[in-house]
């Protein structure tokens, strides 16, 4: 006899022919066990006539089911069920202007920005709901999409990119409808959603219970499907996943106070002064020790939520039709209404929403070990398929960098850098704490020999140039015997005539832009 994954009681055909026989003679019953009914009870099986006694038969037979056996069973499907992550749909937002990270936003989307080395911050997003299980995705975008589509278009299409079976990955630019509001862009993420909000109730989303909404500008690795079991156990009506913060950034993001059950009773979107003071609180309640929680009294939302679909929907319609984004308007106000829940996340996470954020998220990628890697077999974040070939280095010193694949270094010393895909390095070049994004495609030997015979500047950085401090776009052309270095400790300049912006202290060389030789920054 064998209990099924789903609580059937199953015999051999052996043992059927045998229980059959012994039974036939015998006034008994017969009773069909499904679904992991009866679980913990004895199933009798008595005489049809309760007052007569027999020699032959007696009073009574039992058949006793092991109890464990079917809890573990039901227990296993009723995890199943909470772990679908058919009934779960993936919302990225990916339509900010990006305005904190210009001049890397100036021609592409906030999620189309490169990242360590051969990625885009889409990626991680997109990555995280694949190796969650969740194969239904919308992207949301407005701003300089072009770049972003492409990628999305190369890297996640059913025909030459990641596999999504009976899911789809859609992107969703905002564009006008009919009536008065229709003719509005996006005003902020509840908005772009609410734009959208019949997508949730067409025969696809039939199944849908739960919608992730998730930042398309963020560096984390996580399990989307536990986020999501968590949410459904506690029966909320929205989880929030939220981190531990220290004082120096709480103001940069949404801070909450909850119970010692998680139960969150305010919400306040970037404090300031008294206000961030106020929502100070004890982060021992989410499992720190007295220590870390010194360090960081403040619980700073991530701006990754799943609410209920029905709530969803009506907060959007009916609750708050005029609110138009989620962490300064909805959350904090069905913070008293509703049962919002706080979703402990205690692992590396980065906002990549500043130039400064940019750029030392990136080389602290270079680290031993890593706070972040995106080295991680189990859990890959996946990307764009070029087909490159190796990176060739040629009698170079690399300390403590990354090179991606297709460059060609030559006689170079590269520390603490990480260089993009298709870079050229040449000879006596010296790379330090700089960015370099790479480039789009190659330039021939040919096409190099033109350019270099005209005067000009092939893509790539040319001998003798020493870089420090930087970030390189893609595609820029910085000649010979340049320096970069902000040796007077500039802040904050203007120069994209001259093919360059200083943001945070950070020299960065526009992308496709040229640096003459012997330039000096």
């Amino acid at each position: 006899m064998t209990v099924s994954s789903d609580g059937r009681l199953s015999l051999s055909a052996a043992s059927q022919l045998r229980s059959t026989a012994a039974l036939a003679g015998r006034n008994t019953k017969l009773v069909k066990l499904c679904n992991g009914e009866l679980i913990g009870k004895k199933v009798n099986i008595t005489p049809k006539y309760r007052g007569v006694r027999s020699k032959n038969v007696k009073q009574n037979i039992c058949m006793s089911l092991t109890a464990d056996t079917l809890r573990e069973s039901k227990l296993r499907d009723l995890e199943l069920e909470r772990r679908d992550p058919r009934t779960v749909v993936a919302v990225i937002l990916g339509g900010g202007a990006g305005t904190r990270l210009f001049p890397l936003t100036k021609q592409r989307a906030k999620p189309a920005v490169p990242i360590g080395g051969a990625y885009r911050l889409i990626d991680v997003p997109m990555s995280n709901c694949i190796n969650s299980g969740i194969n239904k995705v919308y992207i949301l975008t407005q701003f300089n999409s072009a770049s972003l589509n492409r990628h999305l278009s190369r890297a996640y299409n059913f025909g030459n990119g990641v596999n999504f079976g009976d899911g789809y990955v859609e992107t969703l630019a905002a564009t006008q409808t009919p009536g008065e509001a229709g003719k509005r862009w996006f005003q902020g993420t509840a908005d772009a959603v609410r734009q959208f909000h019949w997508l949730f109730e067409d025969a696809r989303s039939k199944e849908i219970e739960d919608v992730l909404i998730l930042s398309g500008d963020h560096l984390y690795r996580m399990d989307y499907m536990d986020f999501v079991q968590n949410h459904r156990q506690s029966g909320a009506d929205i989880t929030l996943s939220c981190l531990p913060m220290d004082d120096r950034r709480a103001s940069d993001f949404g801070l909450m106070k909850i119970d010692n059950k998680g139960r969150v009773l305010s919400f306040s979107e970037k404090p300031r002064g008294l206000e961030l003071k106020a929502m100070a609180v004890d982060t021992t309640v989410l499992g720190l020790s007295r220590e870390e929680a010194e360090k960081k009294p403040y619980i700073a939302s991530m701006g990754v939520y799943v609410f209920k679909k029905e709530i969803l929907l009506n907060l959007l319609r009916w609750r708050f039709p005029t609110a138009n984004d989620f962490g300064s308007e909805i959350i904090p106000a069905s913070a008293k209404e509703f049962f919002i829940k706080a979703y402990l996340f205690n692992d590396y996470w980065e906002d990549i929403g500043t130039i400064r954020s940019f750029f030392e998220a990136n080389l602290a990628l270079t680290e031993h070990p890593p706070r972040f890697s995106f080295y991680d077999a189990t859990k890959p974040i996946y990307t764009s398929r070029r087909n490159l070939p190796p990176s060739k280095i040629d009698n170079c010193k690399v300390v403590d960098s990354i090179i991606s694949h297709g460059s060609f270094l030559t006689d170079c010393f590269i520390e603490h850098s990480v260089v993009g895909i298709r870079s050229r390095i040449n000879a006596n070049v010296h790379l330090k704490d700089t960015v370099m994004l790479g480039a789009d495609f190659y330039e021939t030997d040919a096409e190099v020999a033109a350019l270099l015979a005209e005067g000009g500047v092939p893509i790539g950085i040319g001998e003798n140039t020493k870089i420090k401090d930087c970030i390189i776009d893609k595609n820029a052309r910085i000649g010979k015997n340049v320096v970069i270095a902000n040796s007077e400790g500039v802040q904050e300049a203007d120069r994209s005539s001259e093919g360059f912006y200083i943001r945070s202290g950070i020299t960065i060389i526009l992308k496709n832009s040229v640096i003459k030789d012997g330039f000096v920054i």
